[in-house]
């Protein structure tokens, strides 16, 4: 292969892969944004269950991420991301039906198995690593992430959109939706061409799991992807309950989508420049950074319950969930071979989306007995083990350097 012609190959995949991962989060958010009014419009006043469906769409994305890894690993990349989008379009069309029939229970199952389309999509990011030059990986990565940034307009927009348009009855519509983005999906992967593993590669199981789990840097990366997600996801996943529920101050749904839309826009719009900010400042630094972001942001949640203290707060939320998200995931791609990366990133995300499940029912249930200004004090110390951990790390690495430097003398 040529050069003209391997770069002609990495762009179209990263092309490919930045589609998918728009469409994925289109979706994500929409789900986001009319999961919880449907739920509010279900329940009534006991909102105990009302992260139920969120809850639901992050279990099903927890359940379908080692599955999804070893799939991959047997039937190659393509095939797996397409699989993963029809079970997602499935779980769409049930949750429109459970939306006409007012049944949250089926609408929790349908939104259960959009969710596990979760746990394949999560791997466009790795897929991006795996078919990019050595001196691009962090920026191919970086750029498949902030390709979401589409979804801050296109879900919250579509939702609304198209809420009325089954007459009767509210979101009908806006399932039918999604399940078209997971459809194109399903279409667009077709298009990839990423290389299967070799039958050498799929022999070699590659180090036990457990002693890699025991590598300081896999544990950051863990931490730092885990914690950044469950802070975000427990504010987040509150946000439109507290808006549409306070009393002091009405919002109107177009003031909580702006709101969601812009907290998008701070999660993945950074991801343009991110992969340039860790090959310039290192990995552990931009990940710390991070966690002082996420500190700002529950700081101005805290200050005021204004339209603007929510917008800011959730900008900052999305800019600090970035940085950590994309620096353990990077942390990630350094700890294994490709033998042995179904394993790693698999179990990787399984504790991710398990750990997201868990915030996420927990953060209705915070909300409904101690209100919205002690959803963010829970989130202060899985703040500071993100900063911690960091310099941490920081400090394993510089000791590491040193000795090497002292042995090469």
């Amino acid at each position: 292969m040529s050069q003209s012609e391997s770069a002609s190959y990495h762009l179209k995949n990263l092309i490919i892969l930045s589609l998918c991962q728009a469409l994925f989060f289109s979706g994500r958010t929409l789900t986001f944004f009319a999961a919880a009014l449907v739920a509010i419009a279900m329940l009534g006043d006991n909102l105990i269950f009302a992260t139920a469906p969120v809850t639901a769409m992050l279990v099903g994305t927890s359940v379908a991420t080692l599955p999804a890894s070893f799939l991959m690993r047997a039937w190659g990349r393509r095939w797996g991301f397409a699989l993963g989008s029809v079970i997602g379009f499935s779980g769409a069309l049930i949750a429109a039906q459970a939306v006409a029939m007012d049944n949250f229970g089926l609408f929790n199952f349908g939104i259960f198995l959009s969710g596990l389309y979760g746990g394949f999509a999560q791997q466009y990011r790795f897929a991006a690593a795996e078919v990019a030059p050595a001196h691009l990986k962090e920026k191919n990565v970086s750029i498949v992430i902030a390709m979401s940034v589409l979804g801050a307009f296109v879900g919250p927009e579509t939702a609304l959109m198209a809420k009325d348009w089954i007459a009767g009855t509210a979101f009908q519509g806006t399932f039918y939706v999604l399940a078209g983005f997971y459809a194109l999906s399903a279409v667009i992967i077709q298009f990839v061409r990423i290389p299967k593993l070799t039958e050498d590669e799929i022999e070699d199981s590659g180090r036990p799991l457990r002693e890699i789990m025991k590598s300081p840097t896999f544990i950051i990366a863990v931490i730092a992807a885990l914690f950044g997600y469950v802070v975000m996801n427990f504010l987040m996943v509150v946000t439109p309950l507290t808006m549409e529920t306070l009393k002091t101050v009405v919002f109107t749904h177009e003031n909580i989508k702006l709101v969601i839309q812009w907290h998008v826009v701070g999660m993945f719009l950074p991801g343009f420049v991110t992969g340039h900010l860790i090959k310039k400042f290192g990995v552990v630094r931009i990940i710390a950074t991070g966690a002082a972001i996420l500190l700002a942001s529950v700081l101005v949640a805290l200050h005021g319950l204004t339209f603007i203290h929510f917008l800011i707060s959730l900008i900052l939320l999305g800019v600090g969930w970035n940085f950590t998200f994309t620096g353990g995931t990077l942390l990630v791609t350094e700890v294994h071979s490709p033998a042995e990366r179904a394993k790693v990133q698999g179990t990787n995300d399984f504790l991710l989306f398990t750990g997201l499940a868990i915030s996420s029912l927990m953060a209705g249930s915070v909300y409904h007995y101690l209100g919205w200004a002690w959803v963010n004090y829970a989130m202060l110390p899985a703040i500071l083990v993100i900063l911690f951990s960091a310099l941490w790390l920081r400090s394993l690495r510089r000791k590491q350097q040193a000795v090497m430097q002292t042995n090469s003398q």
